[in-house]
C-alpha cells in the first residue's frame, strides 16, 4: 500500500490546501498519517472557513473535515516521523507554517531524508514551500538551490500584510515565501498568468495556493504511479 505523510501547521494551516490532498489520496487509496511539530491537533486558519473568503460550500466541508477527520485530530510528533516509512510526504500550506512546520527542524529533516530516497516524493504547497528556504541536504547545500518550484507569490502578499508586514490579526509575518526561496537559489515562477500553478522537479513537487491543491495531489498520484 502506498503511504503518506501530511505534515500540518498548529499555527494555522490553510483548510484547502490539507483538505484537498487529503481526500485526494484517499481516494485512491494511500494511507496517510498526519504529523505536527508538537504532536498536538493542527489548528485551521479561520480565514480558510470564512464563508465570505473562501465560499459556503468550502468553508462547510473544511470546517467539518477539520473537526472530524481521526488523522486530524490525532496526528504524531514530527520529532517521532521517519521518512523512510513512507512514499511521500505531504506539507499543506498556510500563513501558519511560517511560524512552526517551516521552523522545525524534524520537519526539514523528513523532506531532507525524502528527497534523497530512491522513491520517495515531497509535495509542498504554498506558504509551506518556504520550509525551502532553510532545509539542506546532507552536504549543507539548501535542498531548492537549481530547482524549479512555485508557492505562494509576493504579489499576494503584498493585498494581505500592511506596510509593516503585519497580518490583519496583527501579527507580523517573519518572511515573504518568494523571495527567502529565491535567496536560497530556487528557481521561482508562480504562473500568475494560470488558474493553477503545479511544478515538478525530479522528487520534489511545488503547488501554488488553494486553488491548485488538487491537481497538486493528482500530480503527486502520477509521480508515484498510483
Amino acid at each position: 500500500m502506498t503511504t503518506a505523510l501530511f505534515v500540518v501547521s498548529e499555527e494555522g494551516y490553510w483548510g484547502e490546501e490539507c483538505v484537498e490532498p487529503l481526500e485526494t489520496l484517499s481516494a485512491a487509496g494511500v494511507e496517510i498519517t498526519v504529523a505536527t511539530p508538537s504532536g498536538n491537533p493542527p489548528q485551521i486558519d479561520e480565514r480558510s472557513i470564512d464563508p465570505e473568503q473562501v465560499g459556503e460550500e468550502t468553508a462547510e466541508h473544511v470546517r467539518e473535515v477539520h473537526e472530524t477527520d481521526e488523522r486530524l485530530n490525532d496526528p504524531i510528533p514530527t520529532a517521532q516521523a521517519d521518512a523512510e516509512a513512507y512514499d511521500a510526504v505531504v506539507f499543506p500550506g498556510g500563513h501558519g507554517t511560517e511560524w512552526d512546520v517551516n521552523q522545525d527542524s524534524d520537519a526539514r529533516r523528513l523532506l531532507r531524508n525524502i528527497v534523497a530516497g530512491d522513491d520517495g516524493k515531497a509535495l509542498v504547497v504554498c506558504h509551506a514551500v518556504g520550509i525551502l528556504a532553510f532545509a539542506r541536504d546532507s552536504q549543507g547545500a539548501f535542498i531548492v538551490t537549481g530547482r524549479d518550484v512555485t508557492g505562494f507569490p509576493n504579489e499576494w502578499e503584498d493585498g494581505i500584510v500592511d506596510e509593516n508586514d503585519c497580518m490583519p490579526n496583527g501579527r507580523k509575518l517573519p518572511y515573504w515565501v518568494e523571495d527567502e526561496v529565491k535567496t536560497a537559489g530556487g528557481n521561482w515562477d508562480a504562473d500568475l498568468e494560470s488558474d493553477t500553478s503545479v511544478t515538478v522537479d525530479g522528487d520534489l513537487i511545488t503547488g501554488r495556493g488553494p486553488a491548485s491543491s488538487t491537481v497538486a495531489a493528482e500530480t503527486l498520484l502520477e509521480e508515484l504511479g498510483v
